[in-house]
């Protein structure tokens, strides 16, 4: 288990009484700590994103391997409850907590009619959106966002995973 990953687990998850279990980390991905585990019985897809020279927010993927051999986006089909990617910037550490249903409305997870994506680009709150699209993206994201400092909203952390 990776660091931030750890710590989330000390800091949130054992505090907010959510039994963390089924941990897996996944080989392909590995420089994004991808892994897979379950939070109260729920499935949960972690990612932590990266932060890229030139443009604003850190991006993440977010794909599986077909039998066939490819990526592909993943499908509302998919037995998963939550994509969740960890944010790190300097001293700053939080975490998105997507529900598939806000990303399959978002175009993010497959569906029969549309082709998902394979990656994103999350905005936390202390970046500075710098485009109408960065925006956008950051005004909705931040409702499944919290941040691990000095004040933990727990409350949120548990409505985001009830």
């Amino acid at each position: 288990m990776n660091h931030n990953l750890k710590t989330i687990k000390n800091t949130i998850y054992d505090k907010c009484g959510l039994q963390f279990s089924d941990f897996k980390t996944e080989a392909e991905s590995l420089e994004y700590d991808a892994c897979r585990f379950k939070l109260n019985g729920l499935n949960v897809i972690s990612r932590s994103s990266k932060i890229t020279p030139k443009k604003t927010g850190q991006f993440v993927t977010f794909w599986k391997r077909n039998e066939d051999g490819p990526i592909e986006p993943f499908h509302e089909t998919d037995p998963i409850d939550f994509f969740v990617v960890n944010v790190q910037s300097e001293d700053k550490i939080g975490q998105f907590v997507f529900p598939k249903s806000i990303l399959i409305l978002k175009g993010v997870v497959s569906t029969n009619k549309k082709e998902g994506k394979r990656a994103i680009r999350v905005y936390p709150i202390w970046d500075i959106a710098n485009n109408k699209q960065a925006e956008r993206n950051q005004k909705w994201q931040l409702d499944y966002f919290y941040e691990i400092g000095e004040k933990i909203d727990f409350e949120k952390v548990k409505e985001l995973y009830g």
